[in-house]
């Protein structure tokens, strides 16, 4: 559920530029950044920074595209967030005790350290990777409108399963068995 709730001024994005175009699409989007902005403010009572940080790059690069009709401006926004979370990923190494996917993570997975910096560093890696990746797909001239749009809904979306998917393998071989306190306290009653 928070998947989609996550994605959803990207969904409502994808569906009114296949209905109308890039401008309807770019102010639906906007629209929709401020409702989820502020539908997650009613029920936590708190802002969460990605969409916080969403709205904000909607509402400057999308009302630029909006007043001065050029799609351009719409299409660095996928680029610049992600090199603002590749570039926050790979500033957690030098700020603070951990990595921030350290600490987005560890209380589901026990990894060593090394492990932890090499998620970091791949994470990091994946998301300036996906923004010049959008910046091809957007001013290479090789792809239109249709297929910039399709890529930001599907290819993103999609190459960022599949990295997560690859993800879970590599740390899969590094994932520390929980201590069972049960199993240990029993086996020393039976010793005693």
């Amino acid at each position: 559920m928070k998947f989609l709730f996550d994605f959803f001024p990207i969904l409502l994005f994808f569906i009114a530029y296949k209905a109308y175009d890039i401008y309807v699409a770019t102010a639906v989007a906007i629209m929709a950044a401020f409702i989820q902005v502020g539908w997650f403010w009613l029920q936590h009572r708190r802002f969460e920074k990605m969409h916080v940080i969403t709205l904000l790059l909607i509402t400057v690069l999308g009302g630029a595209t909006l007043i001065l009709q050029d799609p351009d401006f719409i299409k660095w926004k996928p680029t610049i967030v992600n090199w603002l979370f590749g570039i926050t990923f790979i500033g957690s190494q030098f700020i603070g005790k951990k990595p921030i996917v350290q600490r987005m993570m560890e209380a589901s997975v026990e990894l060593p350290a090394a492990i932890w910096i090499k998620l970091n560093l791949a994470w990091a890696a994946f998301f300036i990777f996906l923004g010049f990746l959008n910046l091809y797909v957007a001013f290479s001239g090789h792809y239109d409108m249709d297929a910039w749009v399709n890529f930001k809904m599907f290819g993103m979306i999609g190459l960022t399963f599949v990295f997560i998917i690859g993800q879970a393998f590599f740390i899969g071989r590094y994932i520390k068995e929980p201590k069972d306190d049960e199993n240990t306290s029993a086996d020393s009653k039976e010793k005693s």
